[in-house]
């Protein structure tokens, strides 16, 4: 290489170098204006709010993000982790019964917290996979709180985990309906739901859903928040 030649290449370099920075900056920029968006309006949000928030366009967007799952998997990917973490420290605590309450009320809190995270707990995206990963290692943790409650004889034996998924669904309604109005009537409901999960049991329940209508529903609500919206035609 001639020294001309020697001169080109580094100045190519030094010049591709801000381009991956830039593009890096981009992301993040579009995460933290998701986590804004997302936990204010909920998934249901669109990907062009997104883009307003973050000041780019939306050709910028969807070339960091093809479609909201991926975007949905970058914004809540330590969400996740808290909530797996959440089942671990459940599982930590020596007393069953406080355990099991304990990752309930924590889990419902931190759908209060962030009504994005609220919506992605109650649906099935299968597109994001890492975050449908560490749904299901919290899922296997819940499994083993409901049996340590249930040998302690204080989770009534009916109890299921669907019965989880169906609380996680009401309590997400209860935070959509009253907002910043009774930003707390989430707590009542919840405690209402803990007090009858306990025994003695007030009566038999109807069967809970199967686990895949359970499912069938959760996908219908991830559907209906990203199907509408692609990087296609951008």
């Amino acid at each position: 290489m001639n020294p001309r030649d020697q001169h080109t290449g580094s100045a190519v370099g030094s010049a591709a170098q801000p381009l991956r920075s830039d593009a890096e900056r981009n992301r993040a920029r579009i995460i933290a204006a998701a986590r804004t968006v997302f936990g204010r309006d909920g998934l249901n949000a669109s990907m062009a709010s997104v883009a307003r928030e973050a000041g780019v366009g939306i050709a910028t967007m969807f070339r960091r993000f093809p479609s909201k799952e991926e975007l949905v998997a970058a914004v809540f990917a330590d969400r996740m982790d808290a909530y797996v973490q959440a089942t671990e420290e459940a599982l930590a605590d020596p007393d069953p019964w406080r355990g099991f309450t304990g990752y309930i009320e924590t889990v419902c809190a931190m759908q209060a917290a962030d009504r994005g995270f609220a919506d992605v707990l109650t649906m099935s995206l299968p597109g994001a996979e890492a975050l449908e990963a560490r749904r299901a290692e919290a899922y296997q943790g819940f499994l083993e709180l409901i049996a340590r409650a249930k040998d302690s004889g204080d989770l009534r034996e009916d109890f299921t985990s669907r019965d989880l998924v169906l609380l996680l669904m009401a309590n997400a309604g209860v935070l959509s309906a009253t907002g910043d109005a009774a930003p707390d009537a989430w707590r009542r409901l919840v405690a209402w739901m803990i007090q009858s999960f306990k025994t003695p049991s007030g009566g038999e329940l109807p069967d809970p859903p199967d686990d895949a209508a359970l499912y069938q529903a959760m996908r219908r609500a991830s559907l209906g928040v990203t199907s509408t919206e692609t990087g296609k035609g951008h």
